[in-house]
């Protein structure tokens, strides 16, 4: 019999509703001695089933959710079917599995997979863990994962921020199959990328910026764009191949820079050049220049991690936004990215208010987007909504 965890009164509502994290303080008492990573049933103060779910003594959350049926075990059968469901949408409804394509196949909670992450890159899976129970059980997952998809390899990738508070030790590497020898080829709307799988950020590109790349790509012919925090391109190739006049990329990485000056060669886009270079000092000398463009792109990394964070990411974007203020031609396009959960999109338009107010500019807000599809938001856990993108034009 698993571990029984029983919360305080009035705790329960929203895991009654199916949100899966419970933290410490929801907690009123563990019947049993579960080790990290053991399968729990957890129960209201009144005694009432709730859910079943993964503890971790060594995490804020306490305890995962993933299933709220009494008599279903969290065995492999279970595993499989939420495998199964994740794949069906990006291959039945998405249609994004293919010849060099590349997506998101698992997006942890938003898949009632809380703490796994799964990305598909023309044959190659990429898994990684930010939750303790699922990473003990990655044997299962890998064998669920050749069975279901039959991929060249399954290699495993860490979020060494996550690592300490999760009690997660990992080692980088291929858990199966083939080691890719060199980066590997995708495509995105007839644009080729490679994309490092053993040594890039996150799992080697980022997937969740597709439709927004996307929706600049309106915006960019004729125009003198620049990427900023570009890592290998996105972006900036994107725009060069809708028909840019020029296109300069920034980005503090060094091997982001190298990866993206060869993705600009193997696309032939020659109106594109690459600077290694810290961002927010490029941009302030940028000014001092008195360069301007007609298209900006801010795509930063998340600025806030924790809430005791928002206010110091906060001043970091109103830094940038009056620095591409300062570097926007009249009727230009600005691009703001923001990848952090805990910052709002009412919270990035009042940043783009302000930062106009200041400048005395006037700025049209055009397009309002979020993740793609293959990112899923669970409606229940509403934390799994993180990506904000604004398009907005300078007026004068």
């Amino acid at each position: 019999m698993p571990a029984t965890v029983i919360l305080r009164s009035r705790r329960a509502k929203p895991f009654f509703s199916r949100h899966p994290w419970i933290y410490a303080g929801a907690i009123a008492q563990v019947q049993g001695q579960p080790t990290d990573g053991d399968e729990v049933e957890v129960f209201s103060h009144g005694g009432h089933f709730i859910a079943r779910g993964l503890y971790n003594s060594r995490s804020r959350v306490r305890v995962r959710l993933y299933c709220w049926e009494m008599n279903q075990p969290l065995d492999m059968a279970f595993w499989r079917h939420r495998l199964q469901q994740a794949i069906q949408l990006r291959r039945e409804v998405l249609h994004l599995l293919g010849p060099g394509k590349a997506c998101r196949l698992v997006f942890s909670e938003g898949d009632g997979l809380s703490g796994l992450t799964v990305d598909w890159y023309d044959g190659w899976v990429v898994m990684q863990f930010t939750g303790l129970g699922l990473a003990l059980r990655r044997e299962i997952f890998t064998t669920l994962l050749v069975e279901l998809l039959q991929p060249r390899g399954i290699l495993l990738r860490t979020e060494k921020s996550i690592a300490p508070l999760e009690g997660l030790e990992l080692t980088e590497g291929v858990l199966w199959g083939d080691t890719p020898k060199e980066p590997v080829a995708i495509e995105e709307d007839g644009v080729v990328f490679l994309v490092d799988l053993l040594g890039g950020q996150k799992t080697g590109f980022y997937l969740d910026q597709r439709d927004n790349r996307r929706a600049v790509r309106r915006y960019a012919k004729g125009r003198r764009v620049l990427d900023a925090f570009c890592y290998t391109g996105g972006f900036a190739l994107h725009a060069a191949h809708a028909g840019a006049i020029e296109v300069i990329g920034v980005d503090s990485s060094s091997s982001a820079i190298q990866l993206a000056q060869c993705n600009a060669q193997r696309n032939h886009l020659v109106q594109v050049r690459f600077v290694e270079a810290e961002v927010f000092r490029f941009l302030e000398e940028q000014a001092r220049n008195r360069q301007r463009y007609d298209l900006i792109i801010l795509d930063p990394p998340k600025f806030a991690h924790r809430q005791s964070a928002v206010e110091n990411a906060l001043k970091g974007y109103r830094r940038l936004l009056a620095l591409s203020l300062l570097l926007l031609e009249p009727g230009g396009i600005l691009v703001t990215c923001c990848c952090s959960g805990l910052i709002t999109m009412d919270m990035l338009e009042e940043l783009s208010n302000q930062a106009a107010t200041k400048a005395r500019r006037q700025v049209q807000i055009l397009e309002r987007h979020y993740q793609p599809p293959d990112h899923p938001i669970a409606v229940a856990c509403r934390e799994s909504s993180y990506l904000k993108c604004l398009i907005k034009r300078l007026c004068c």
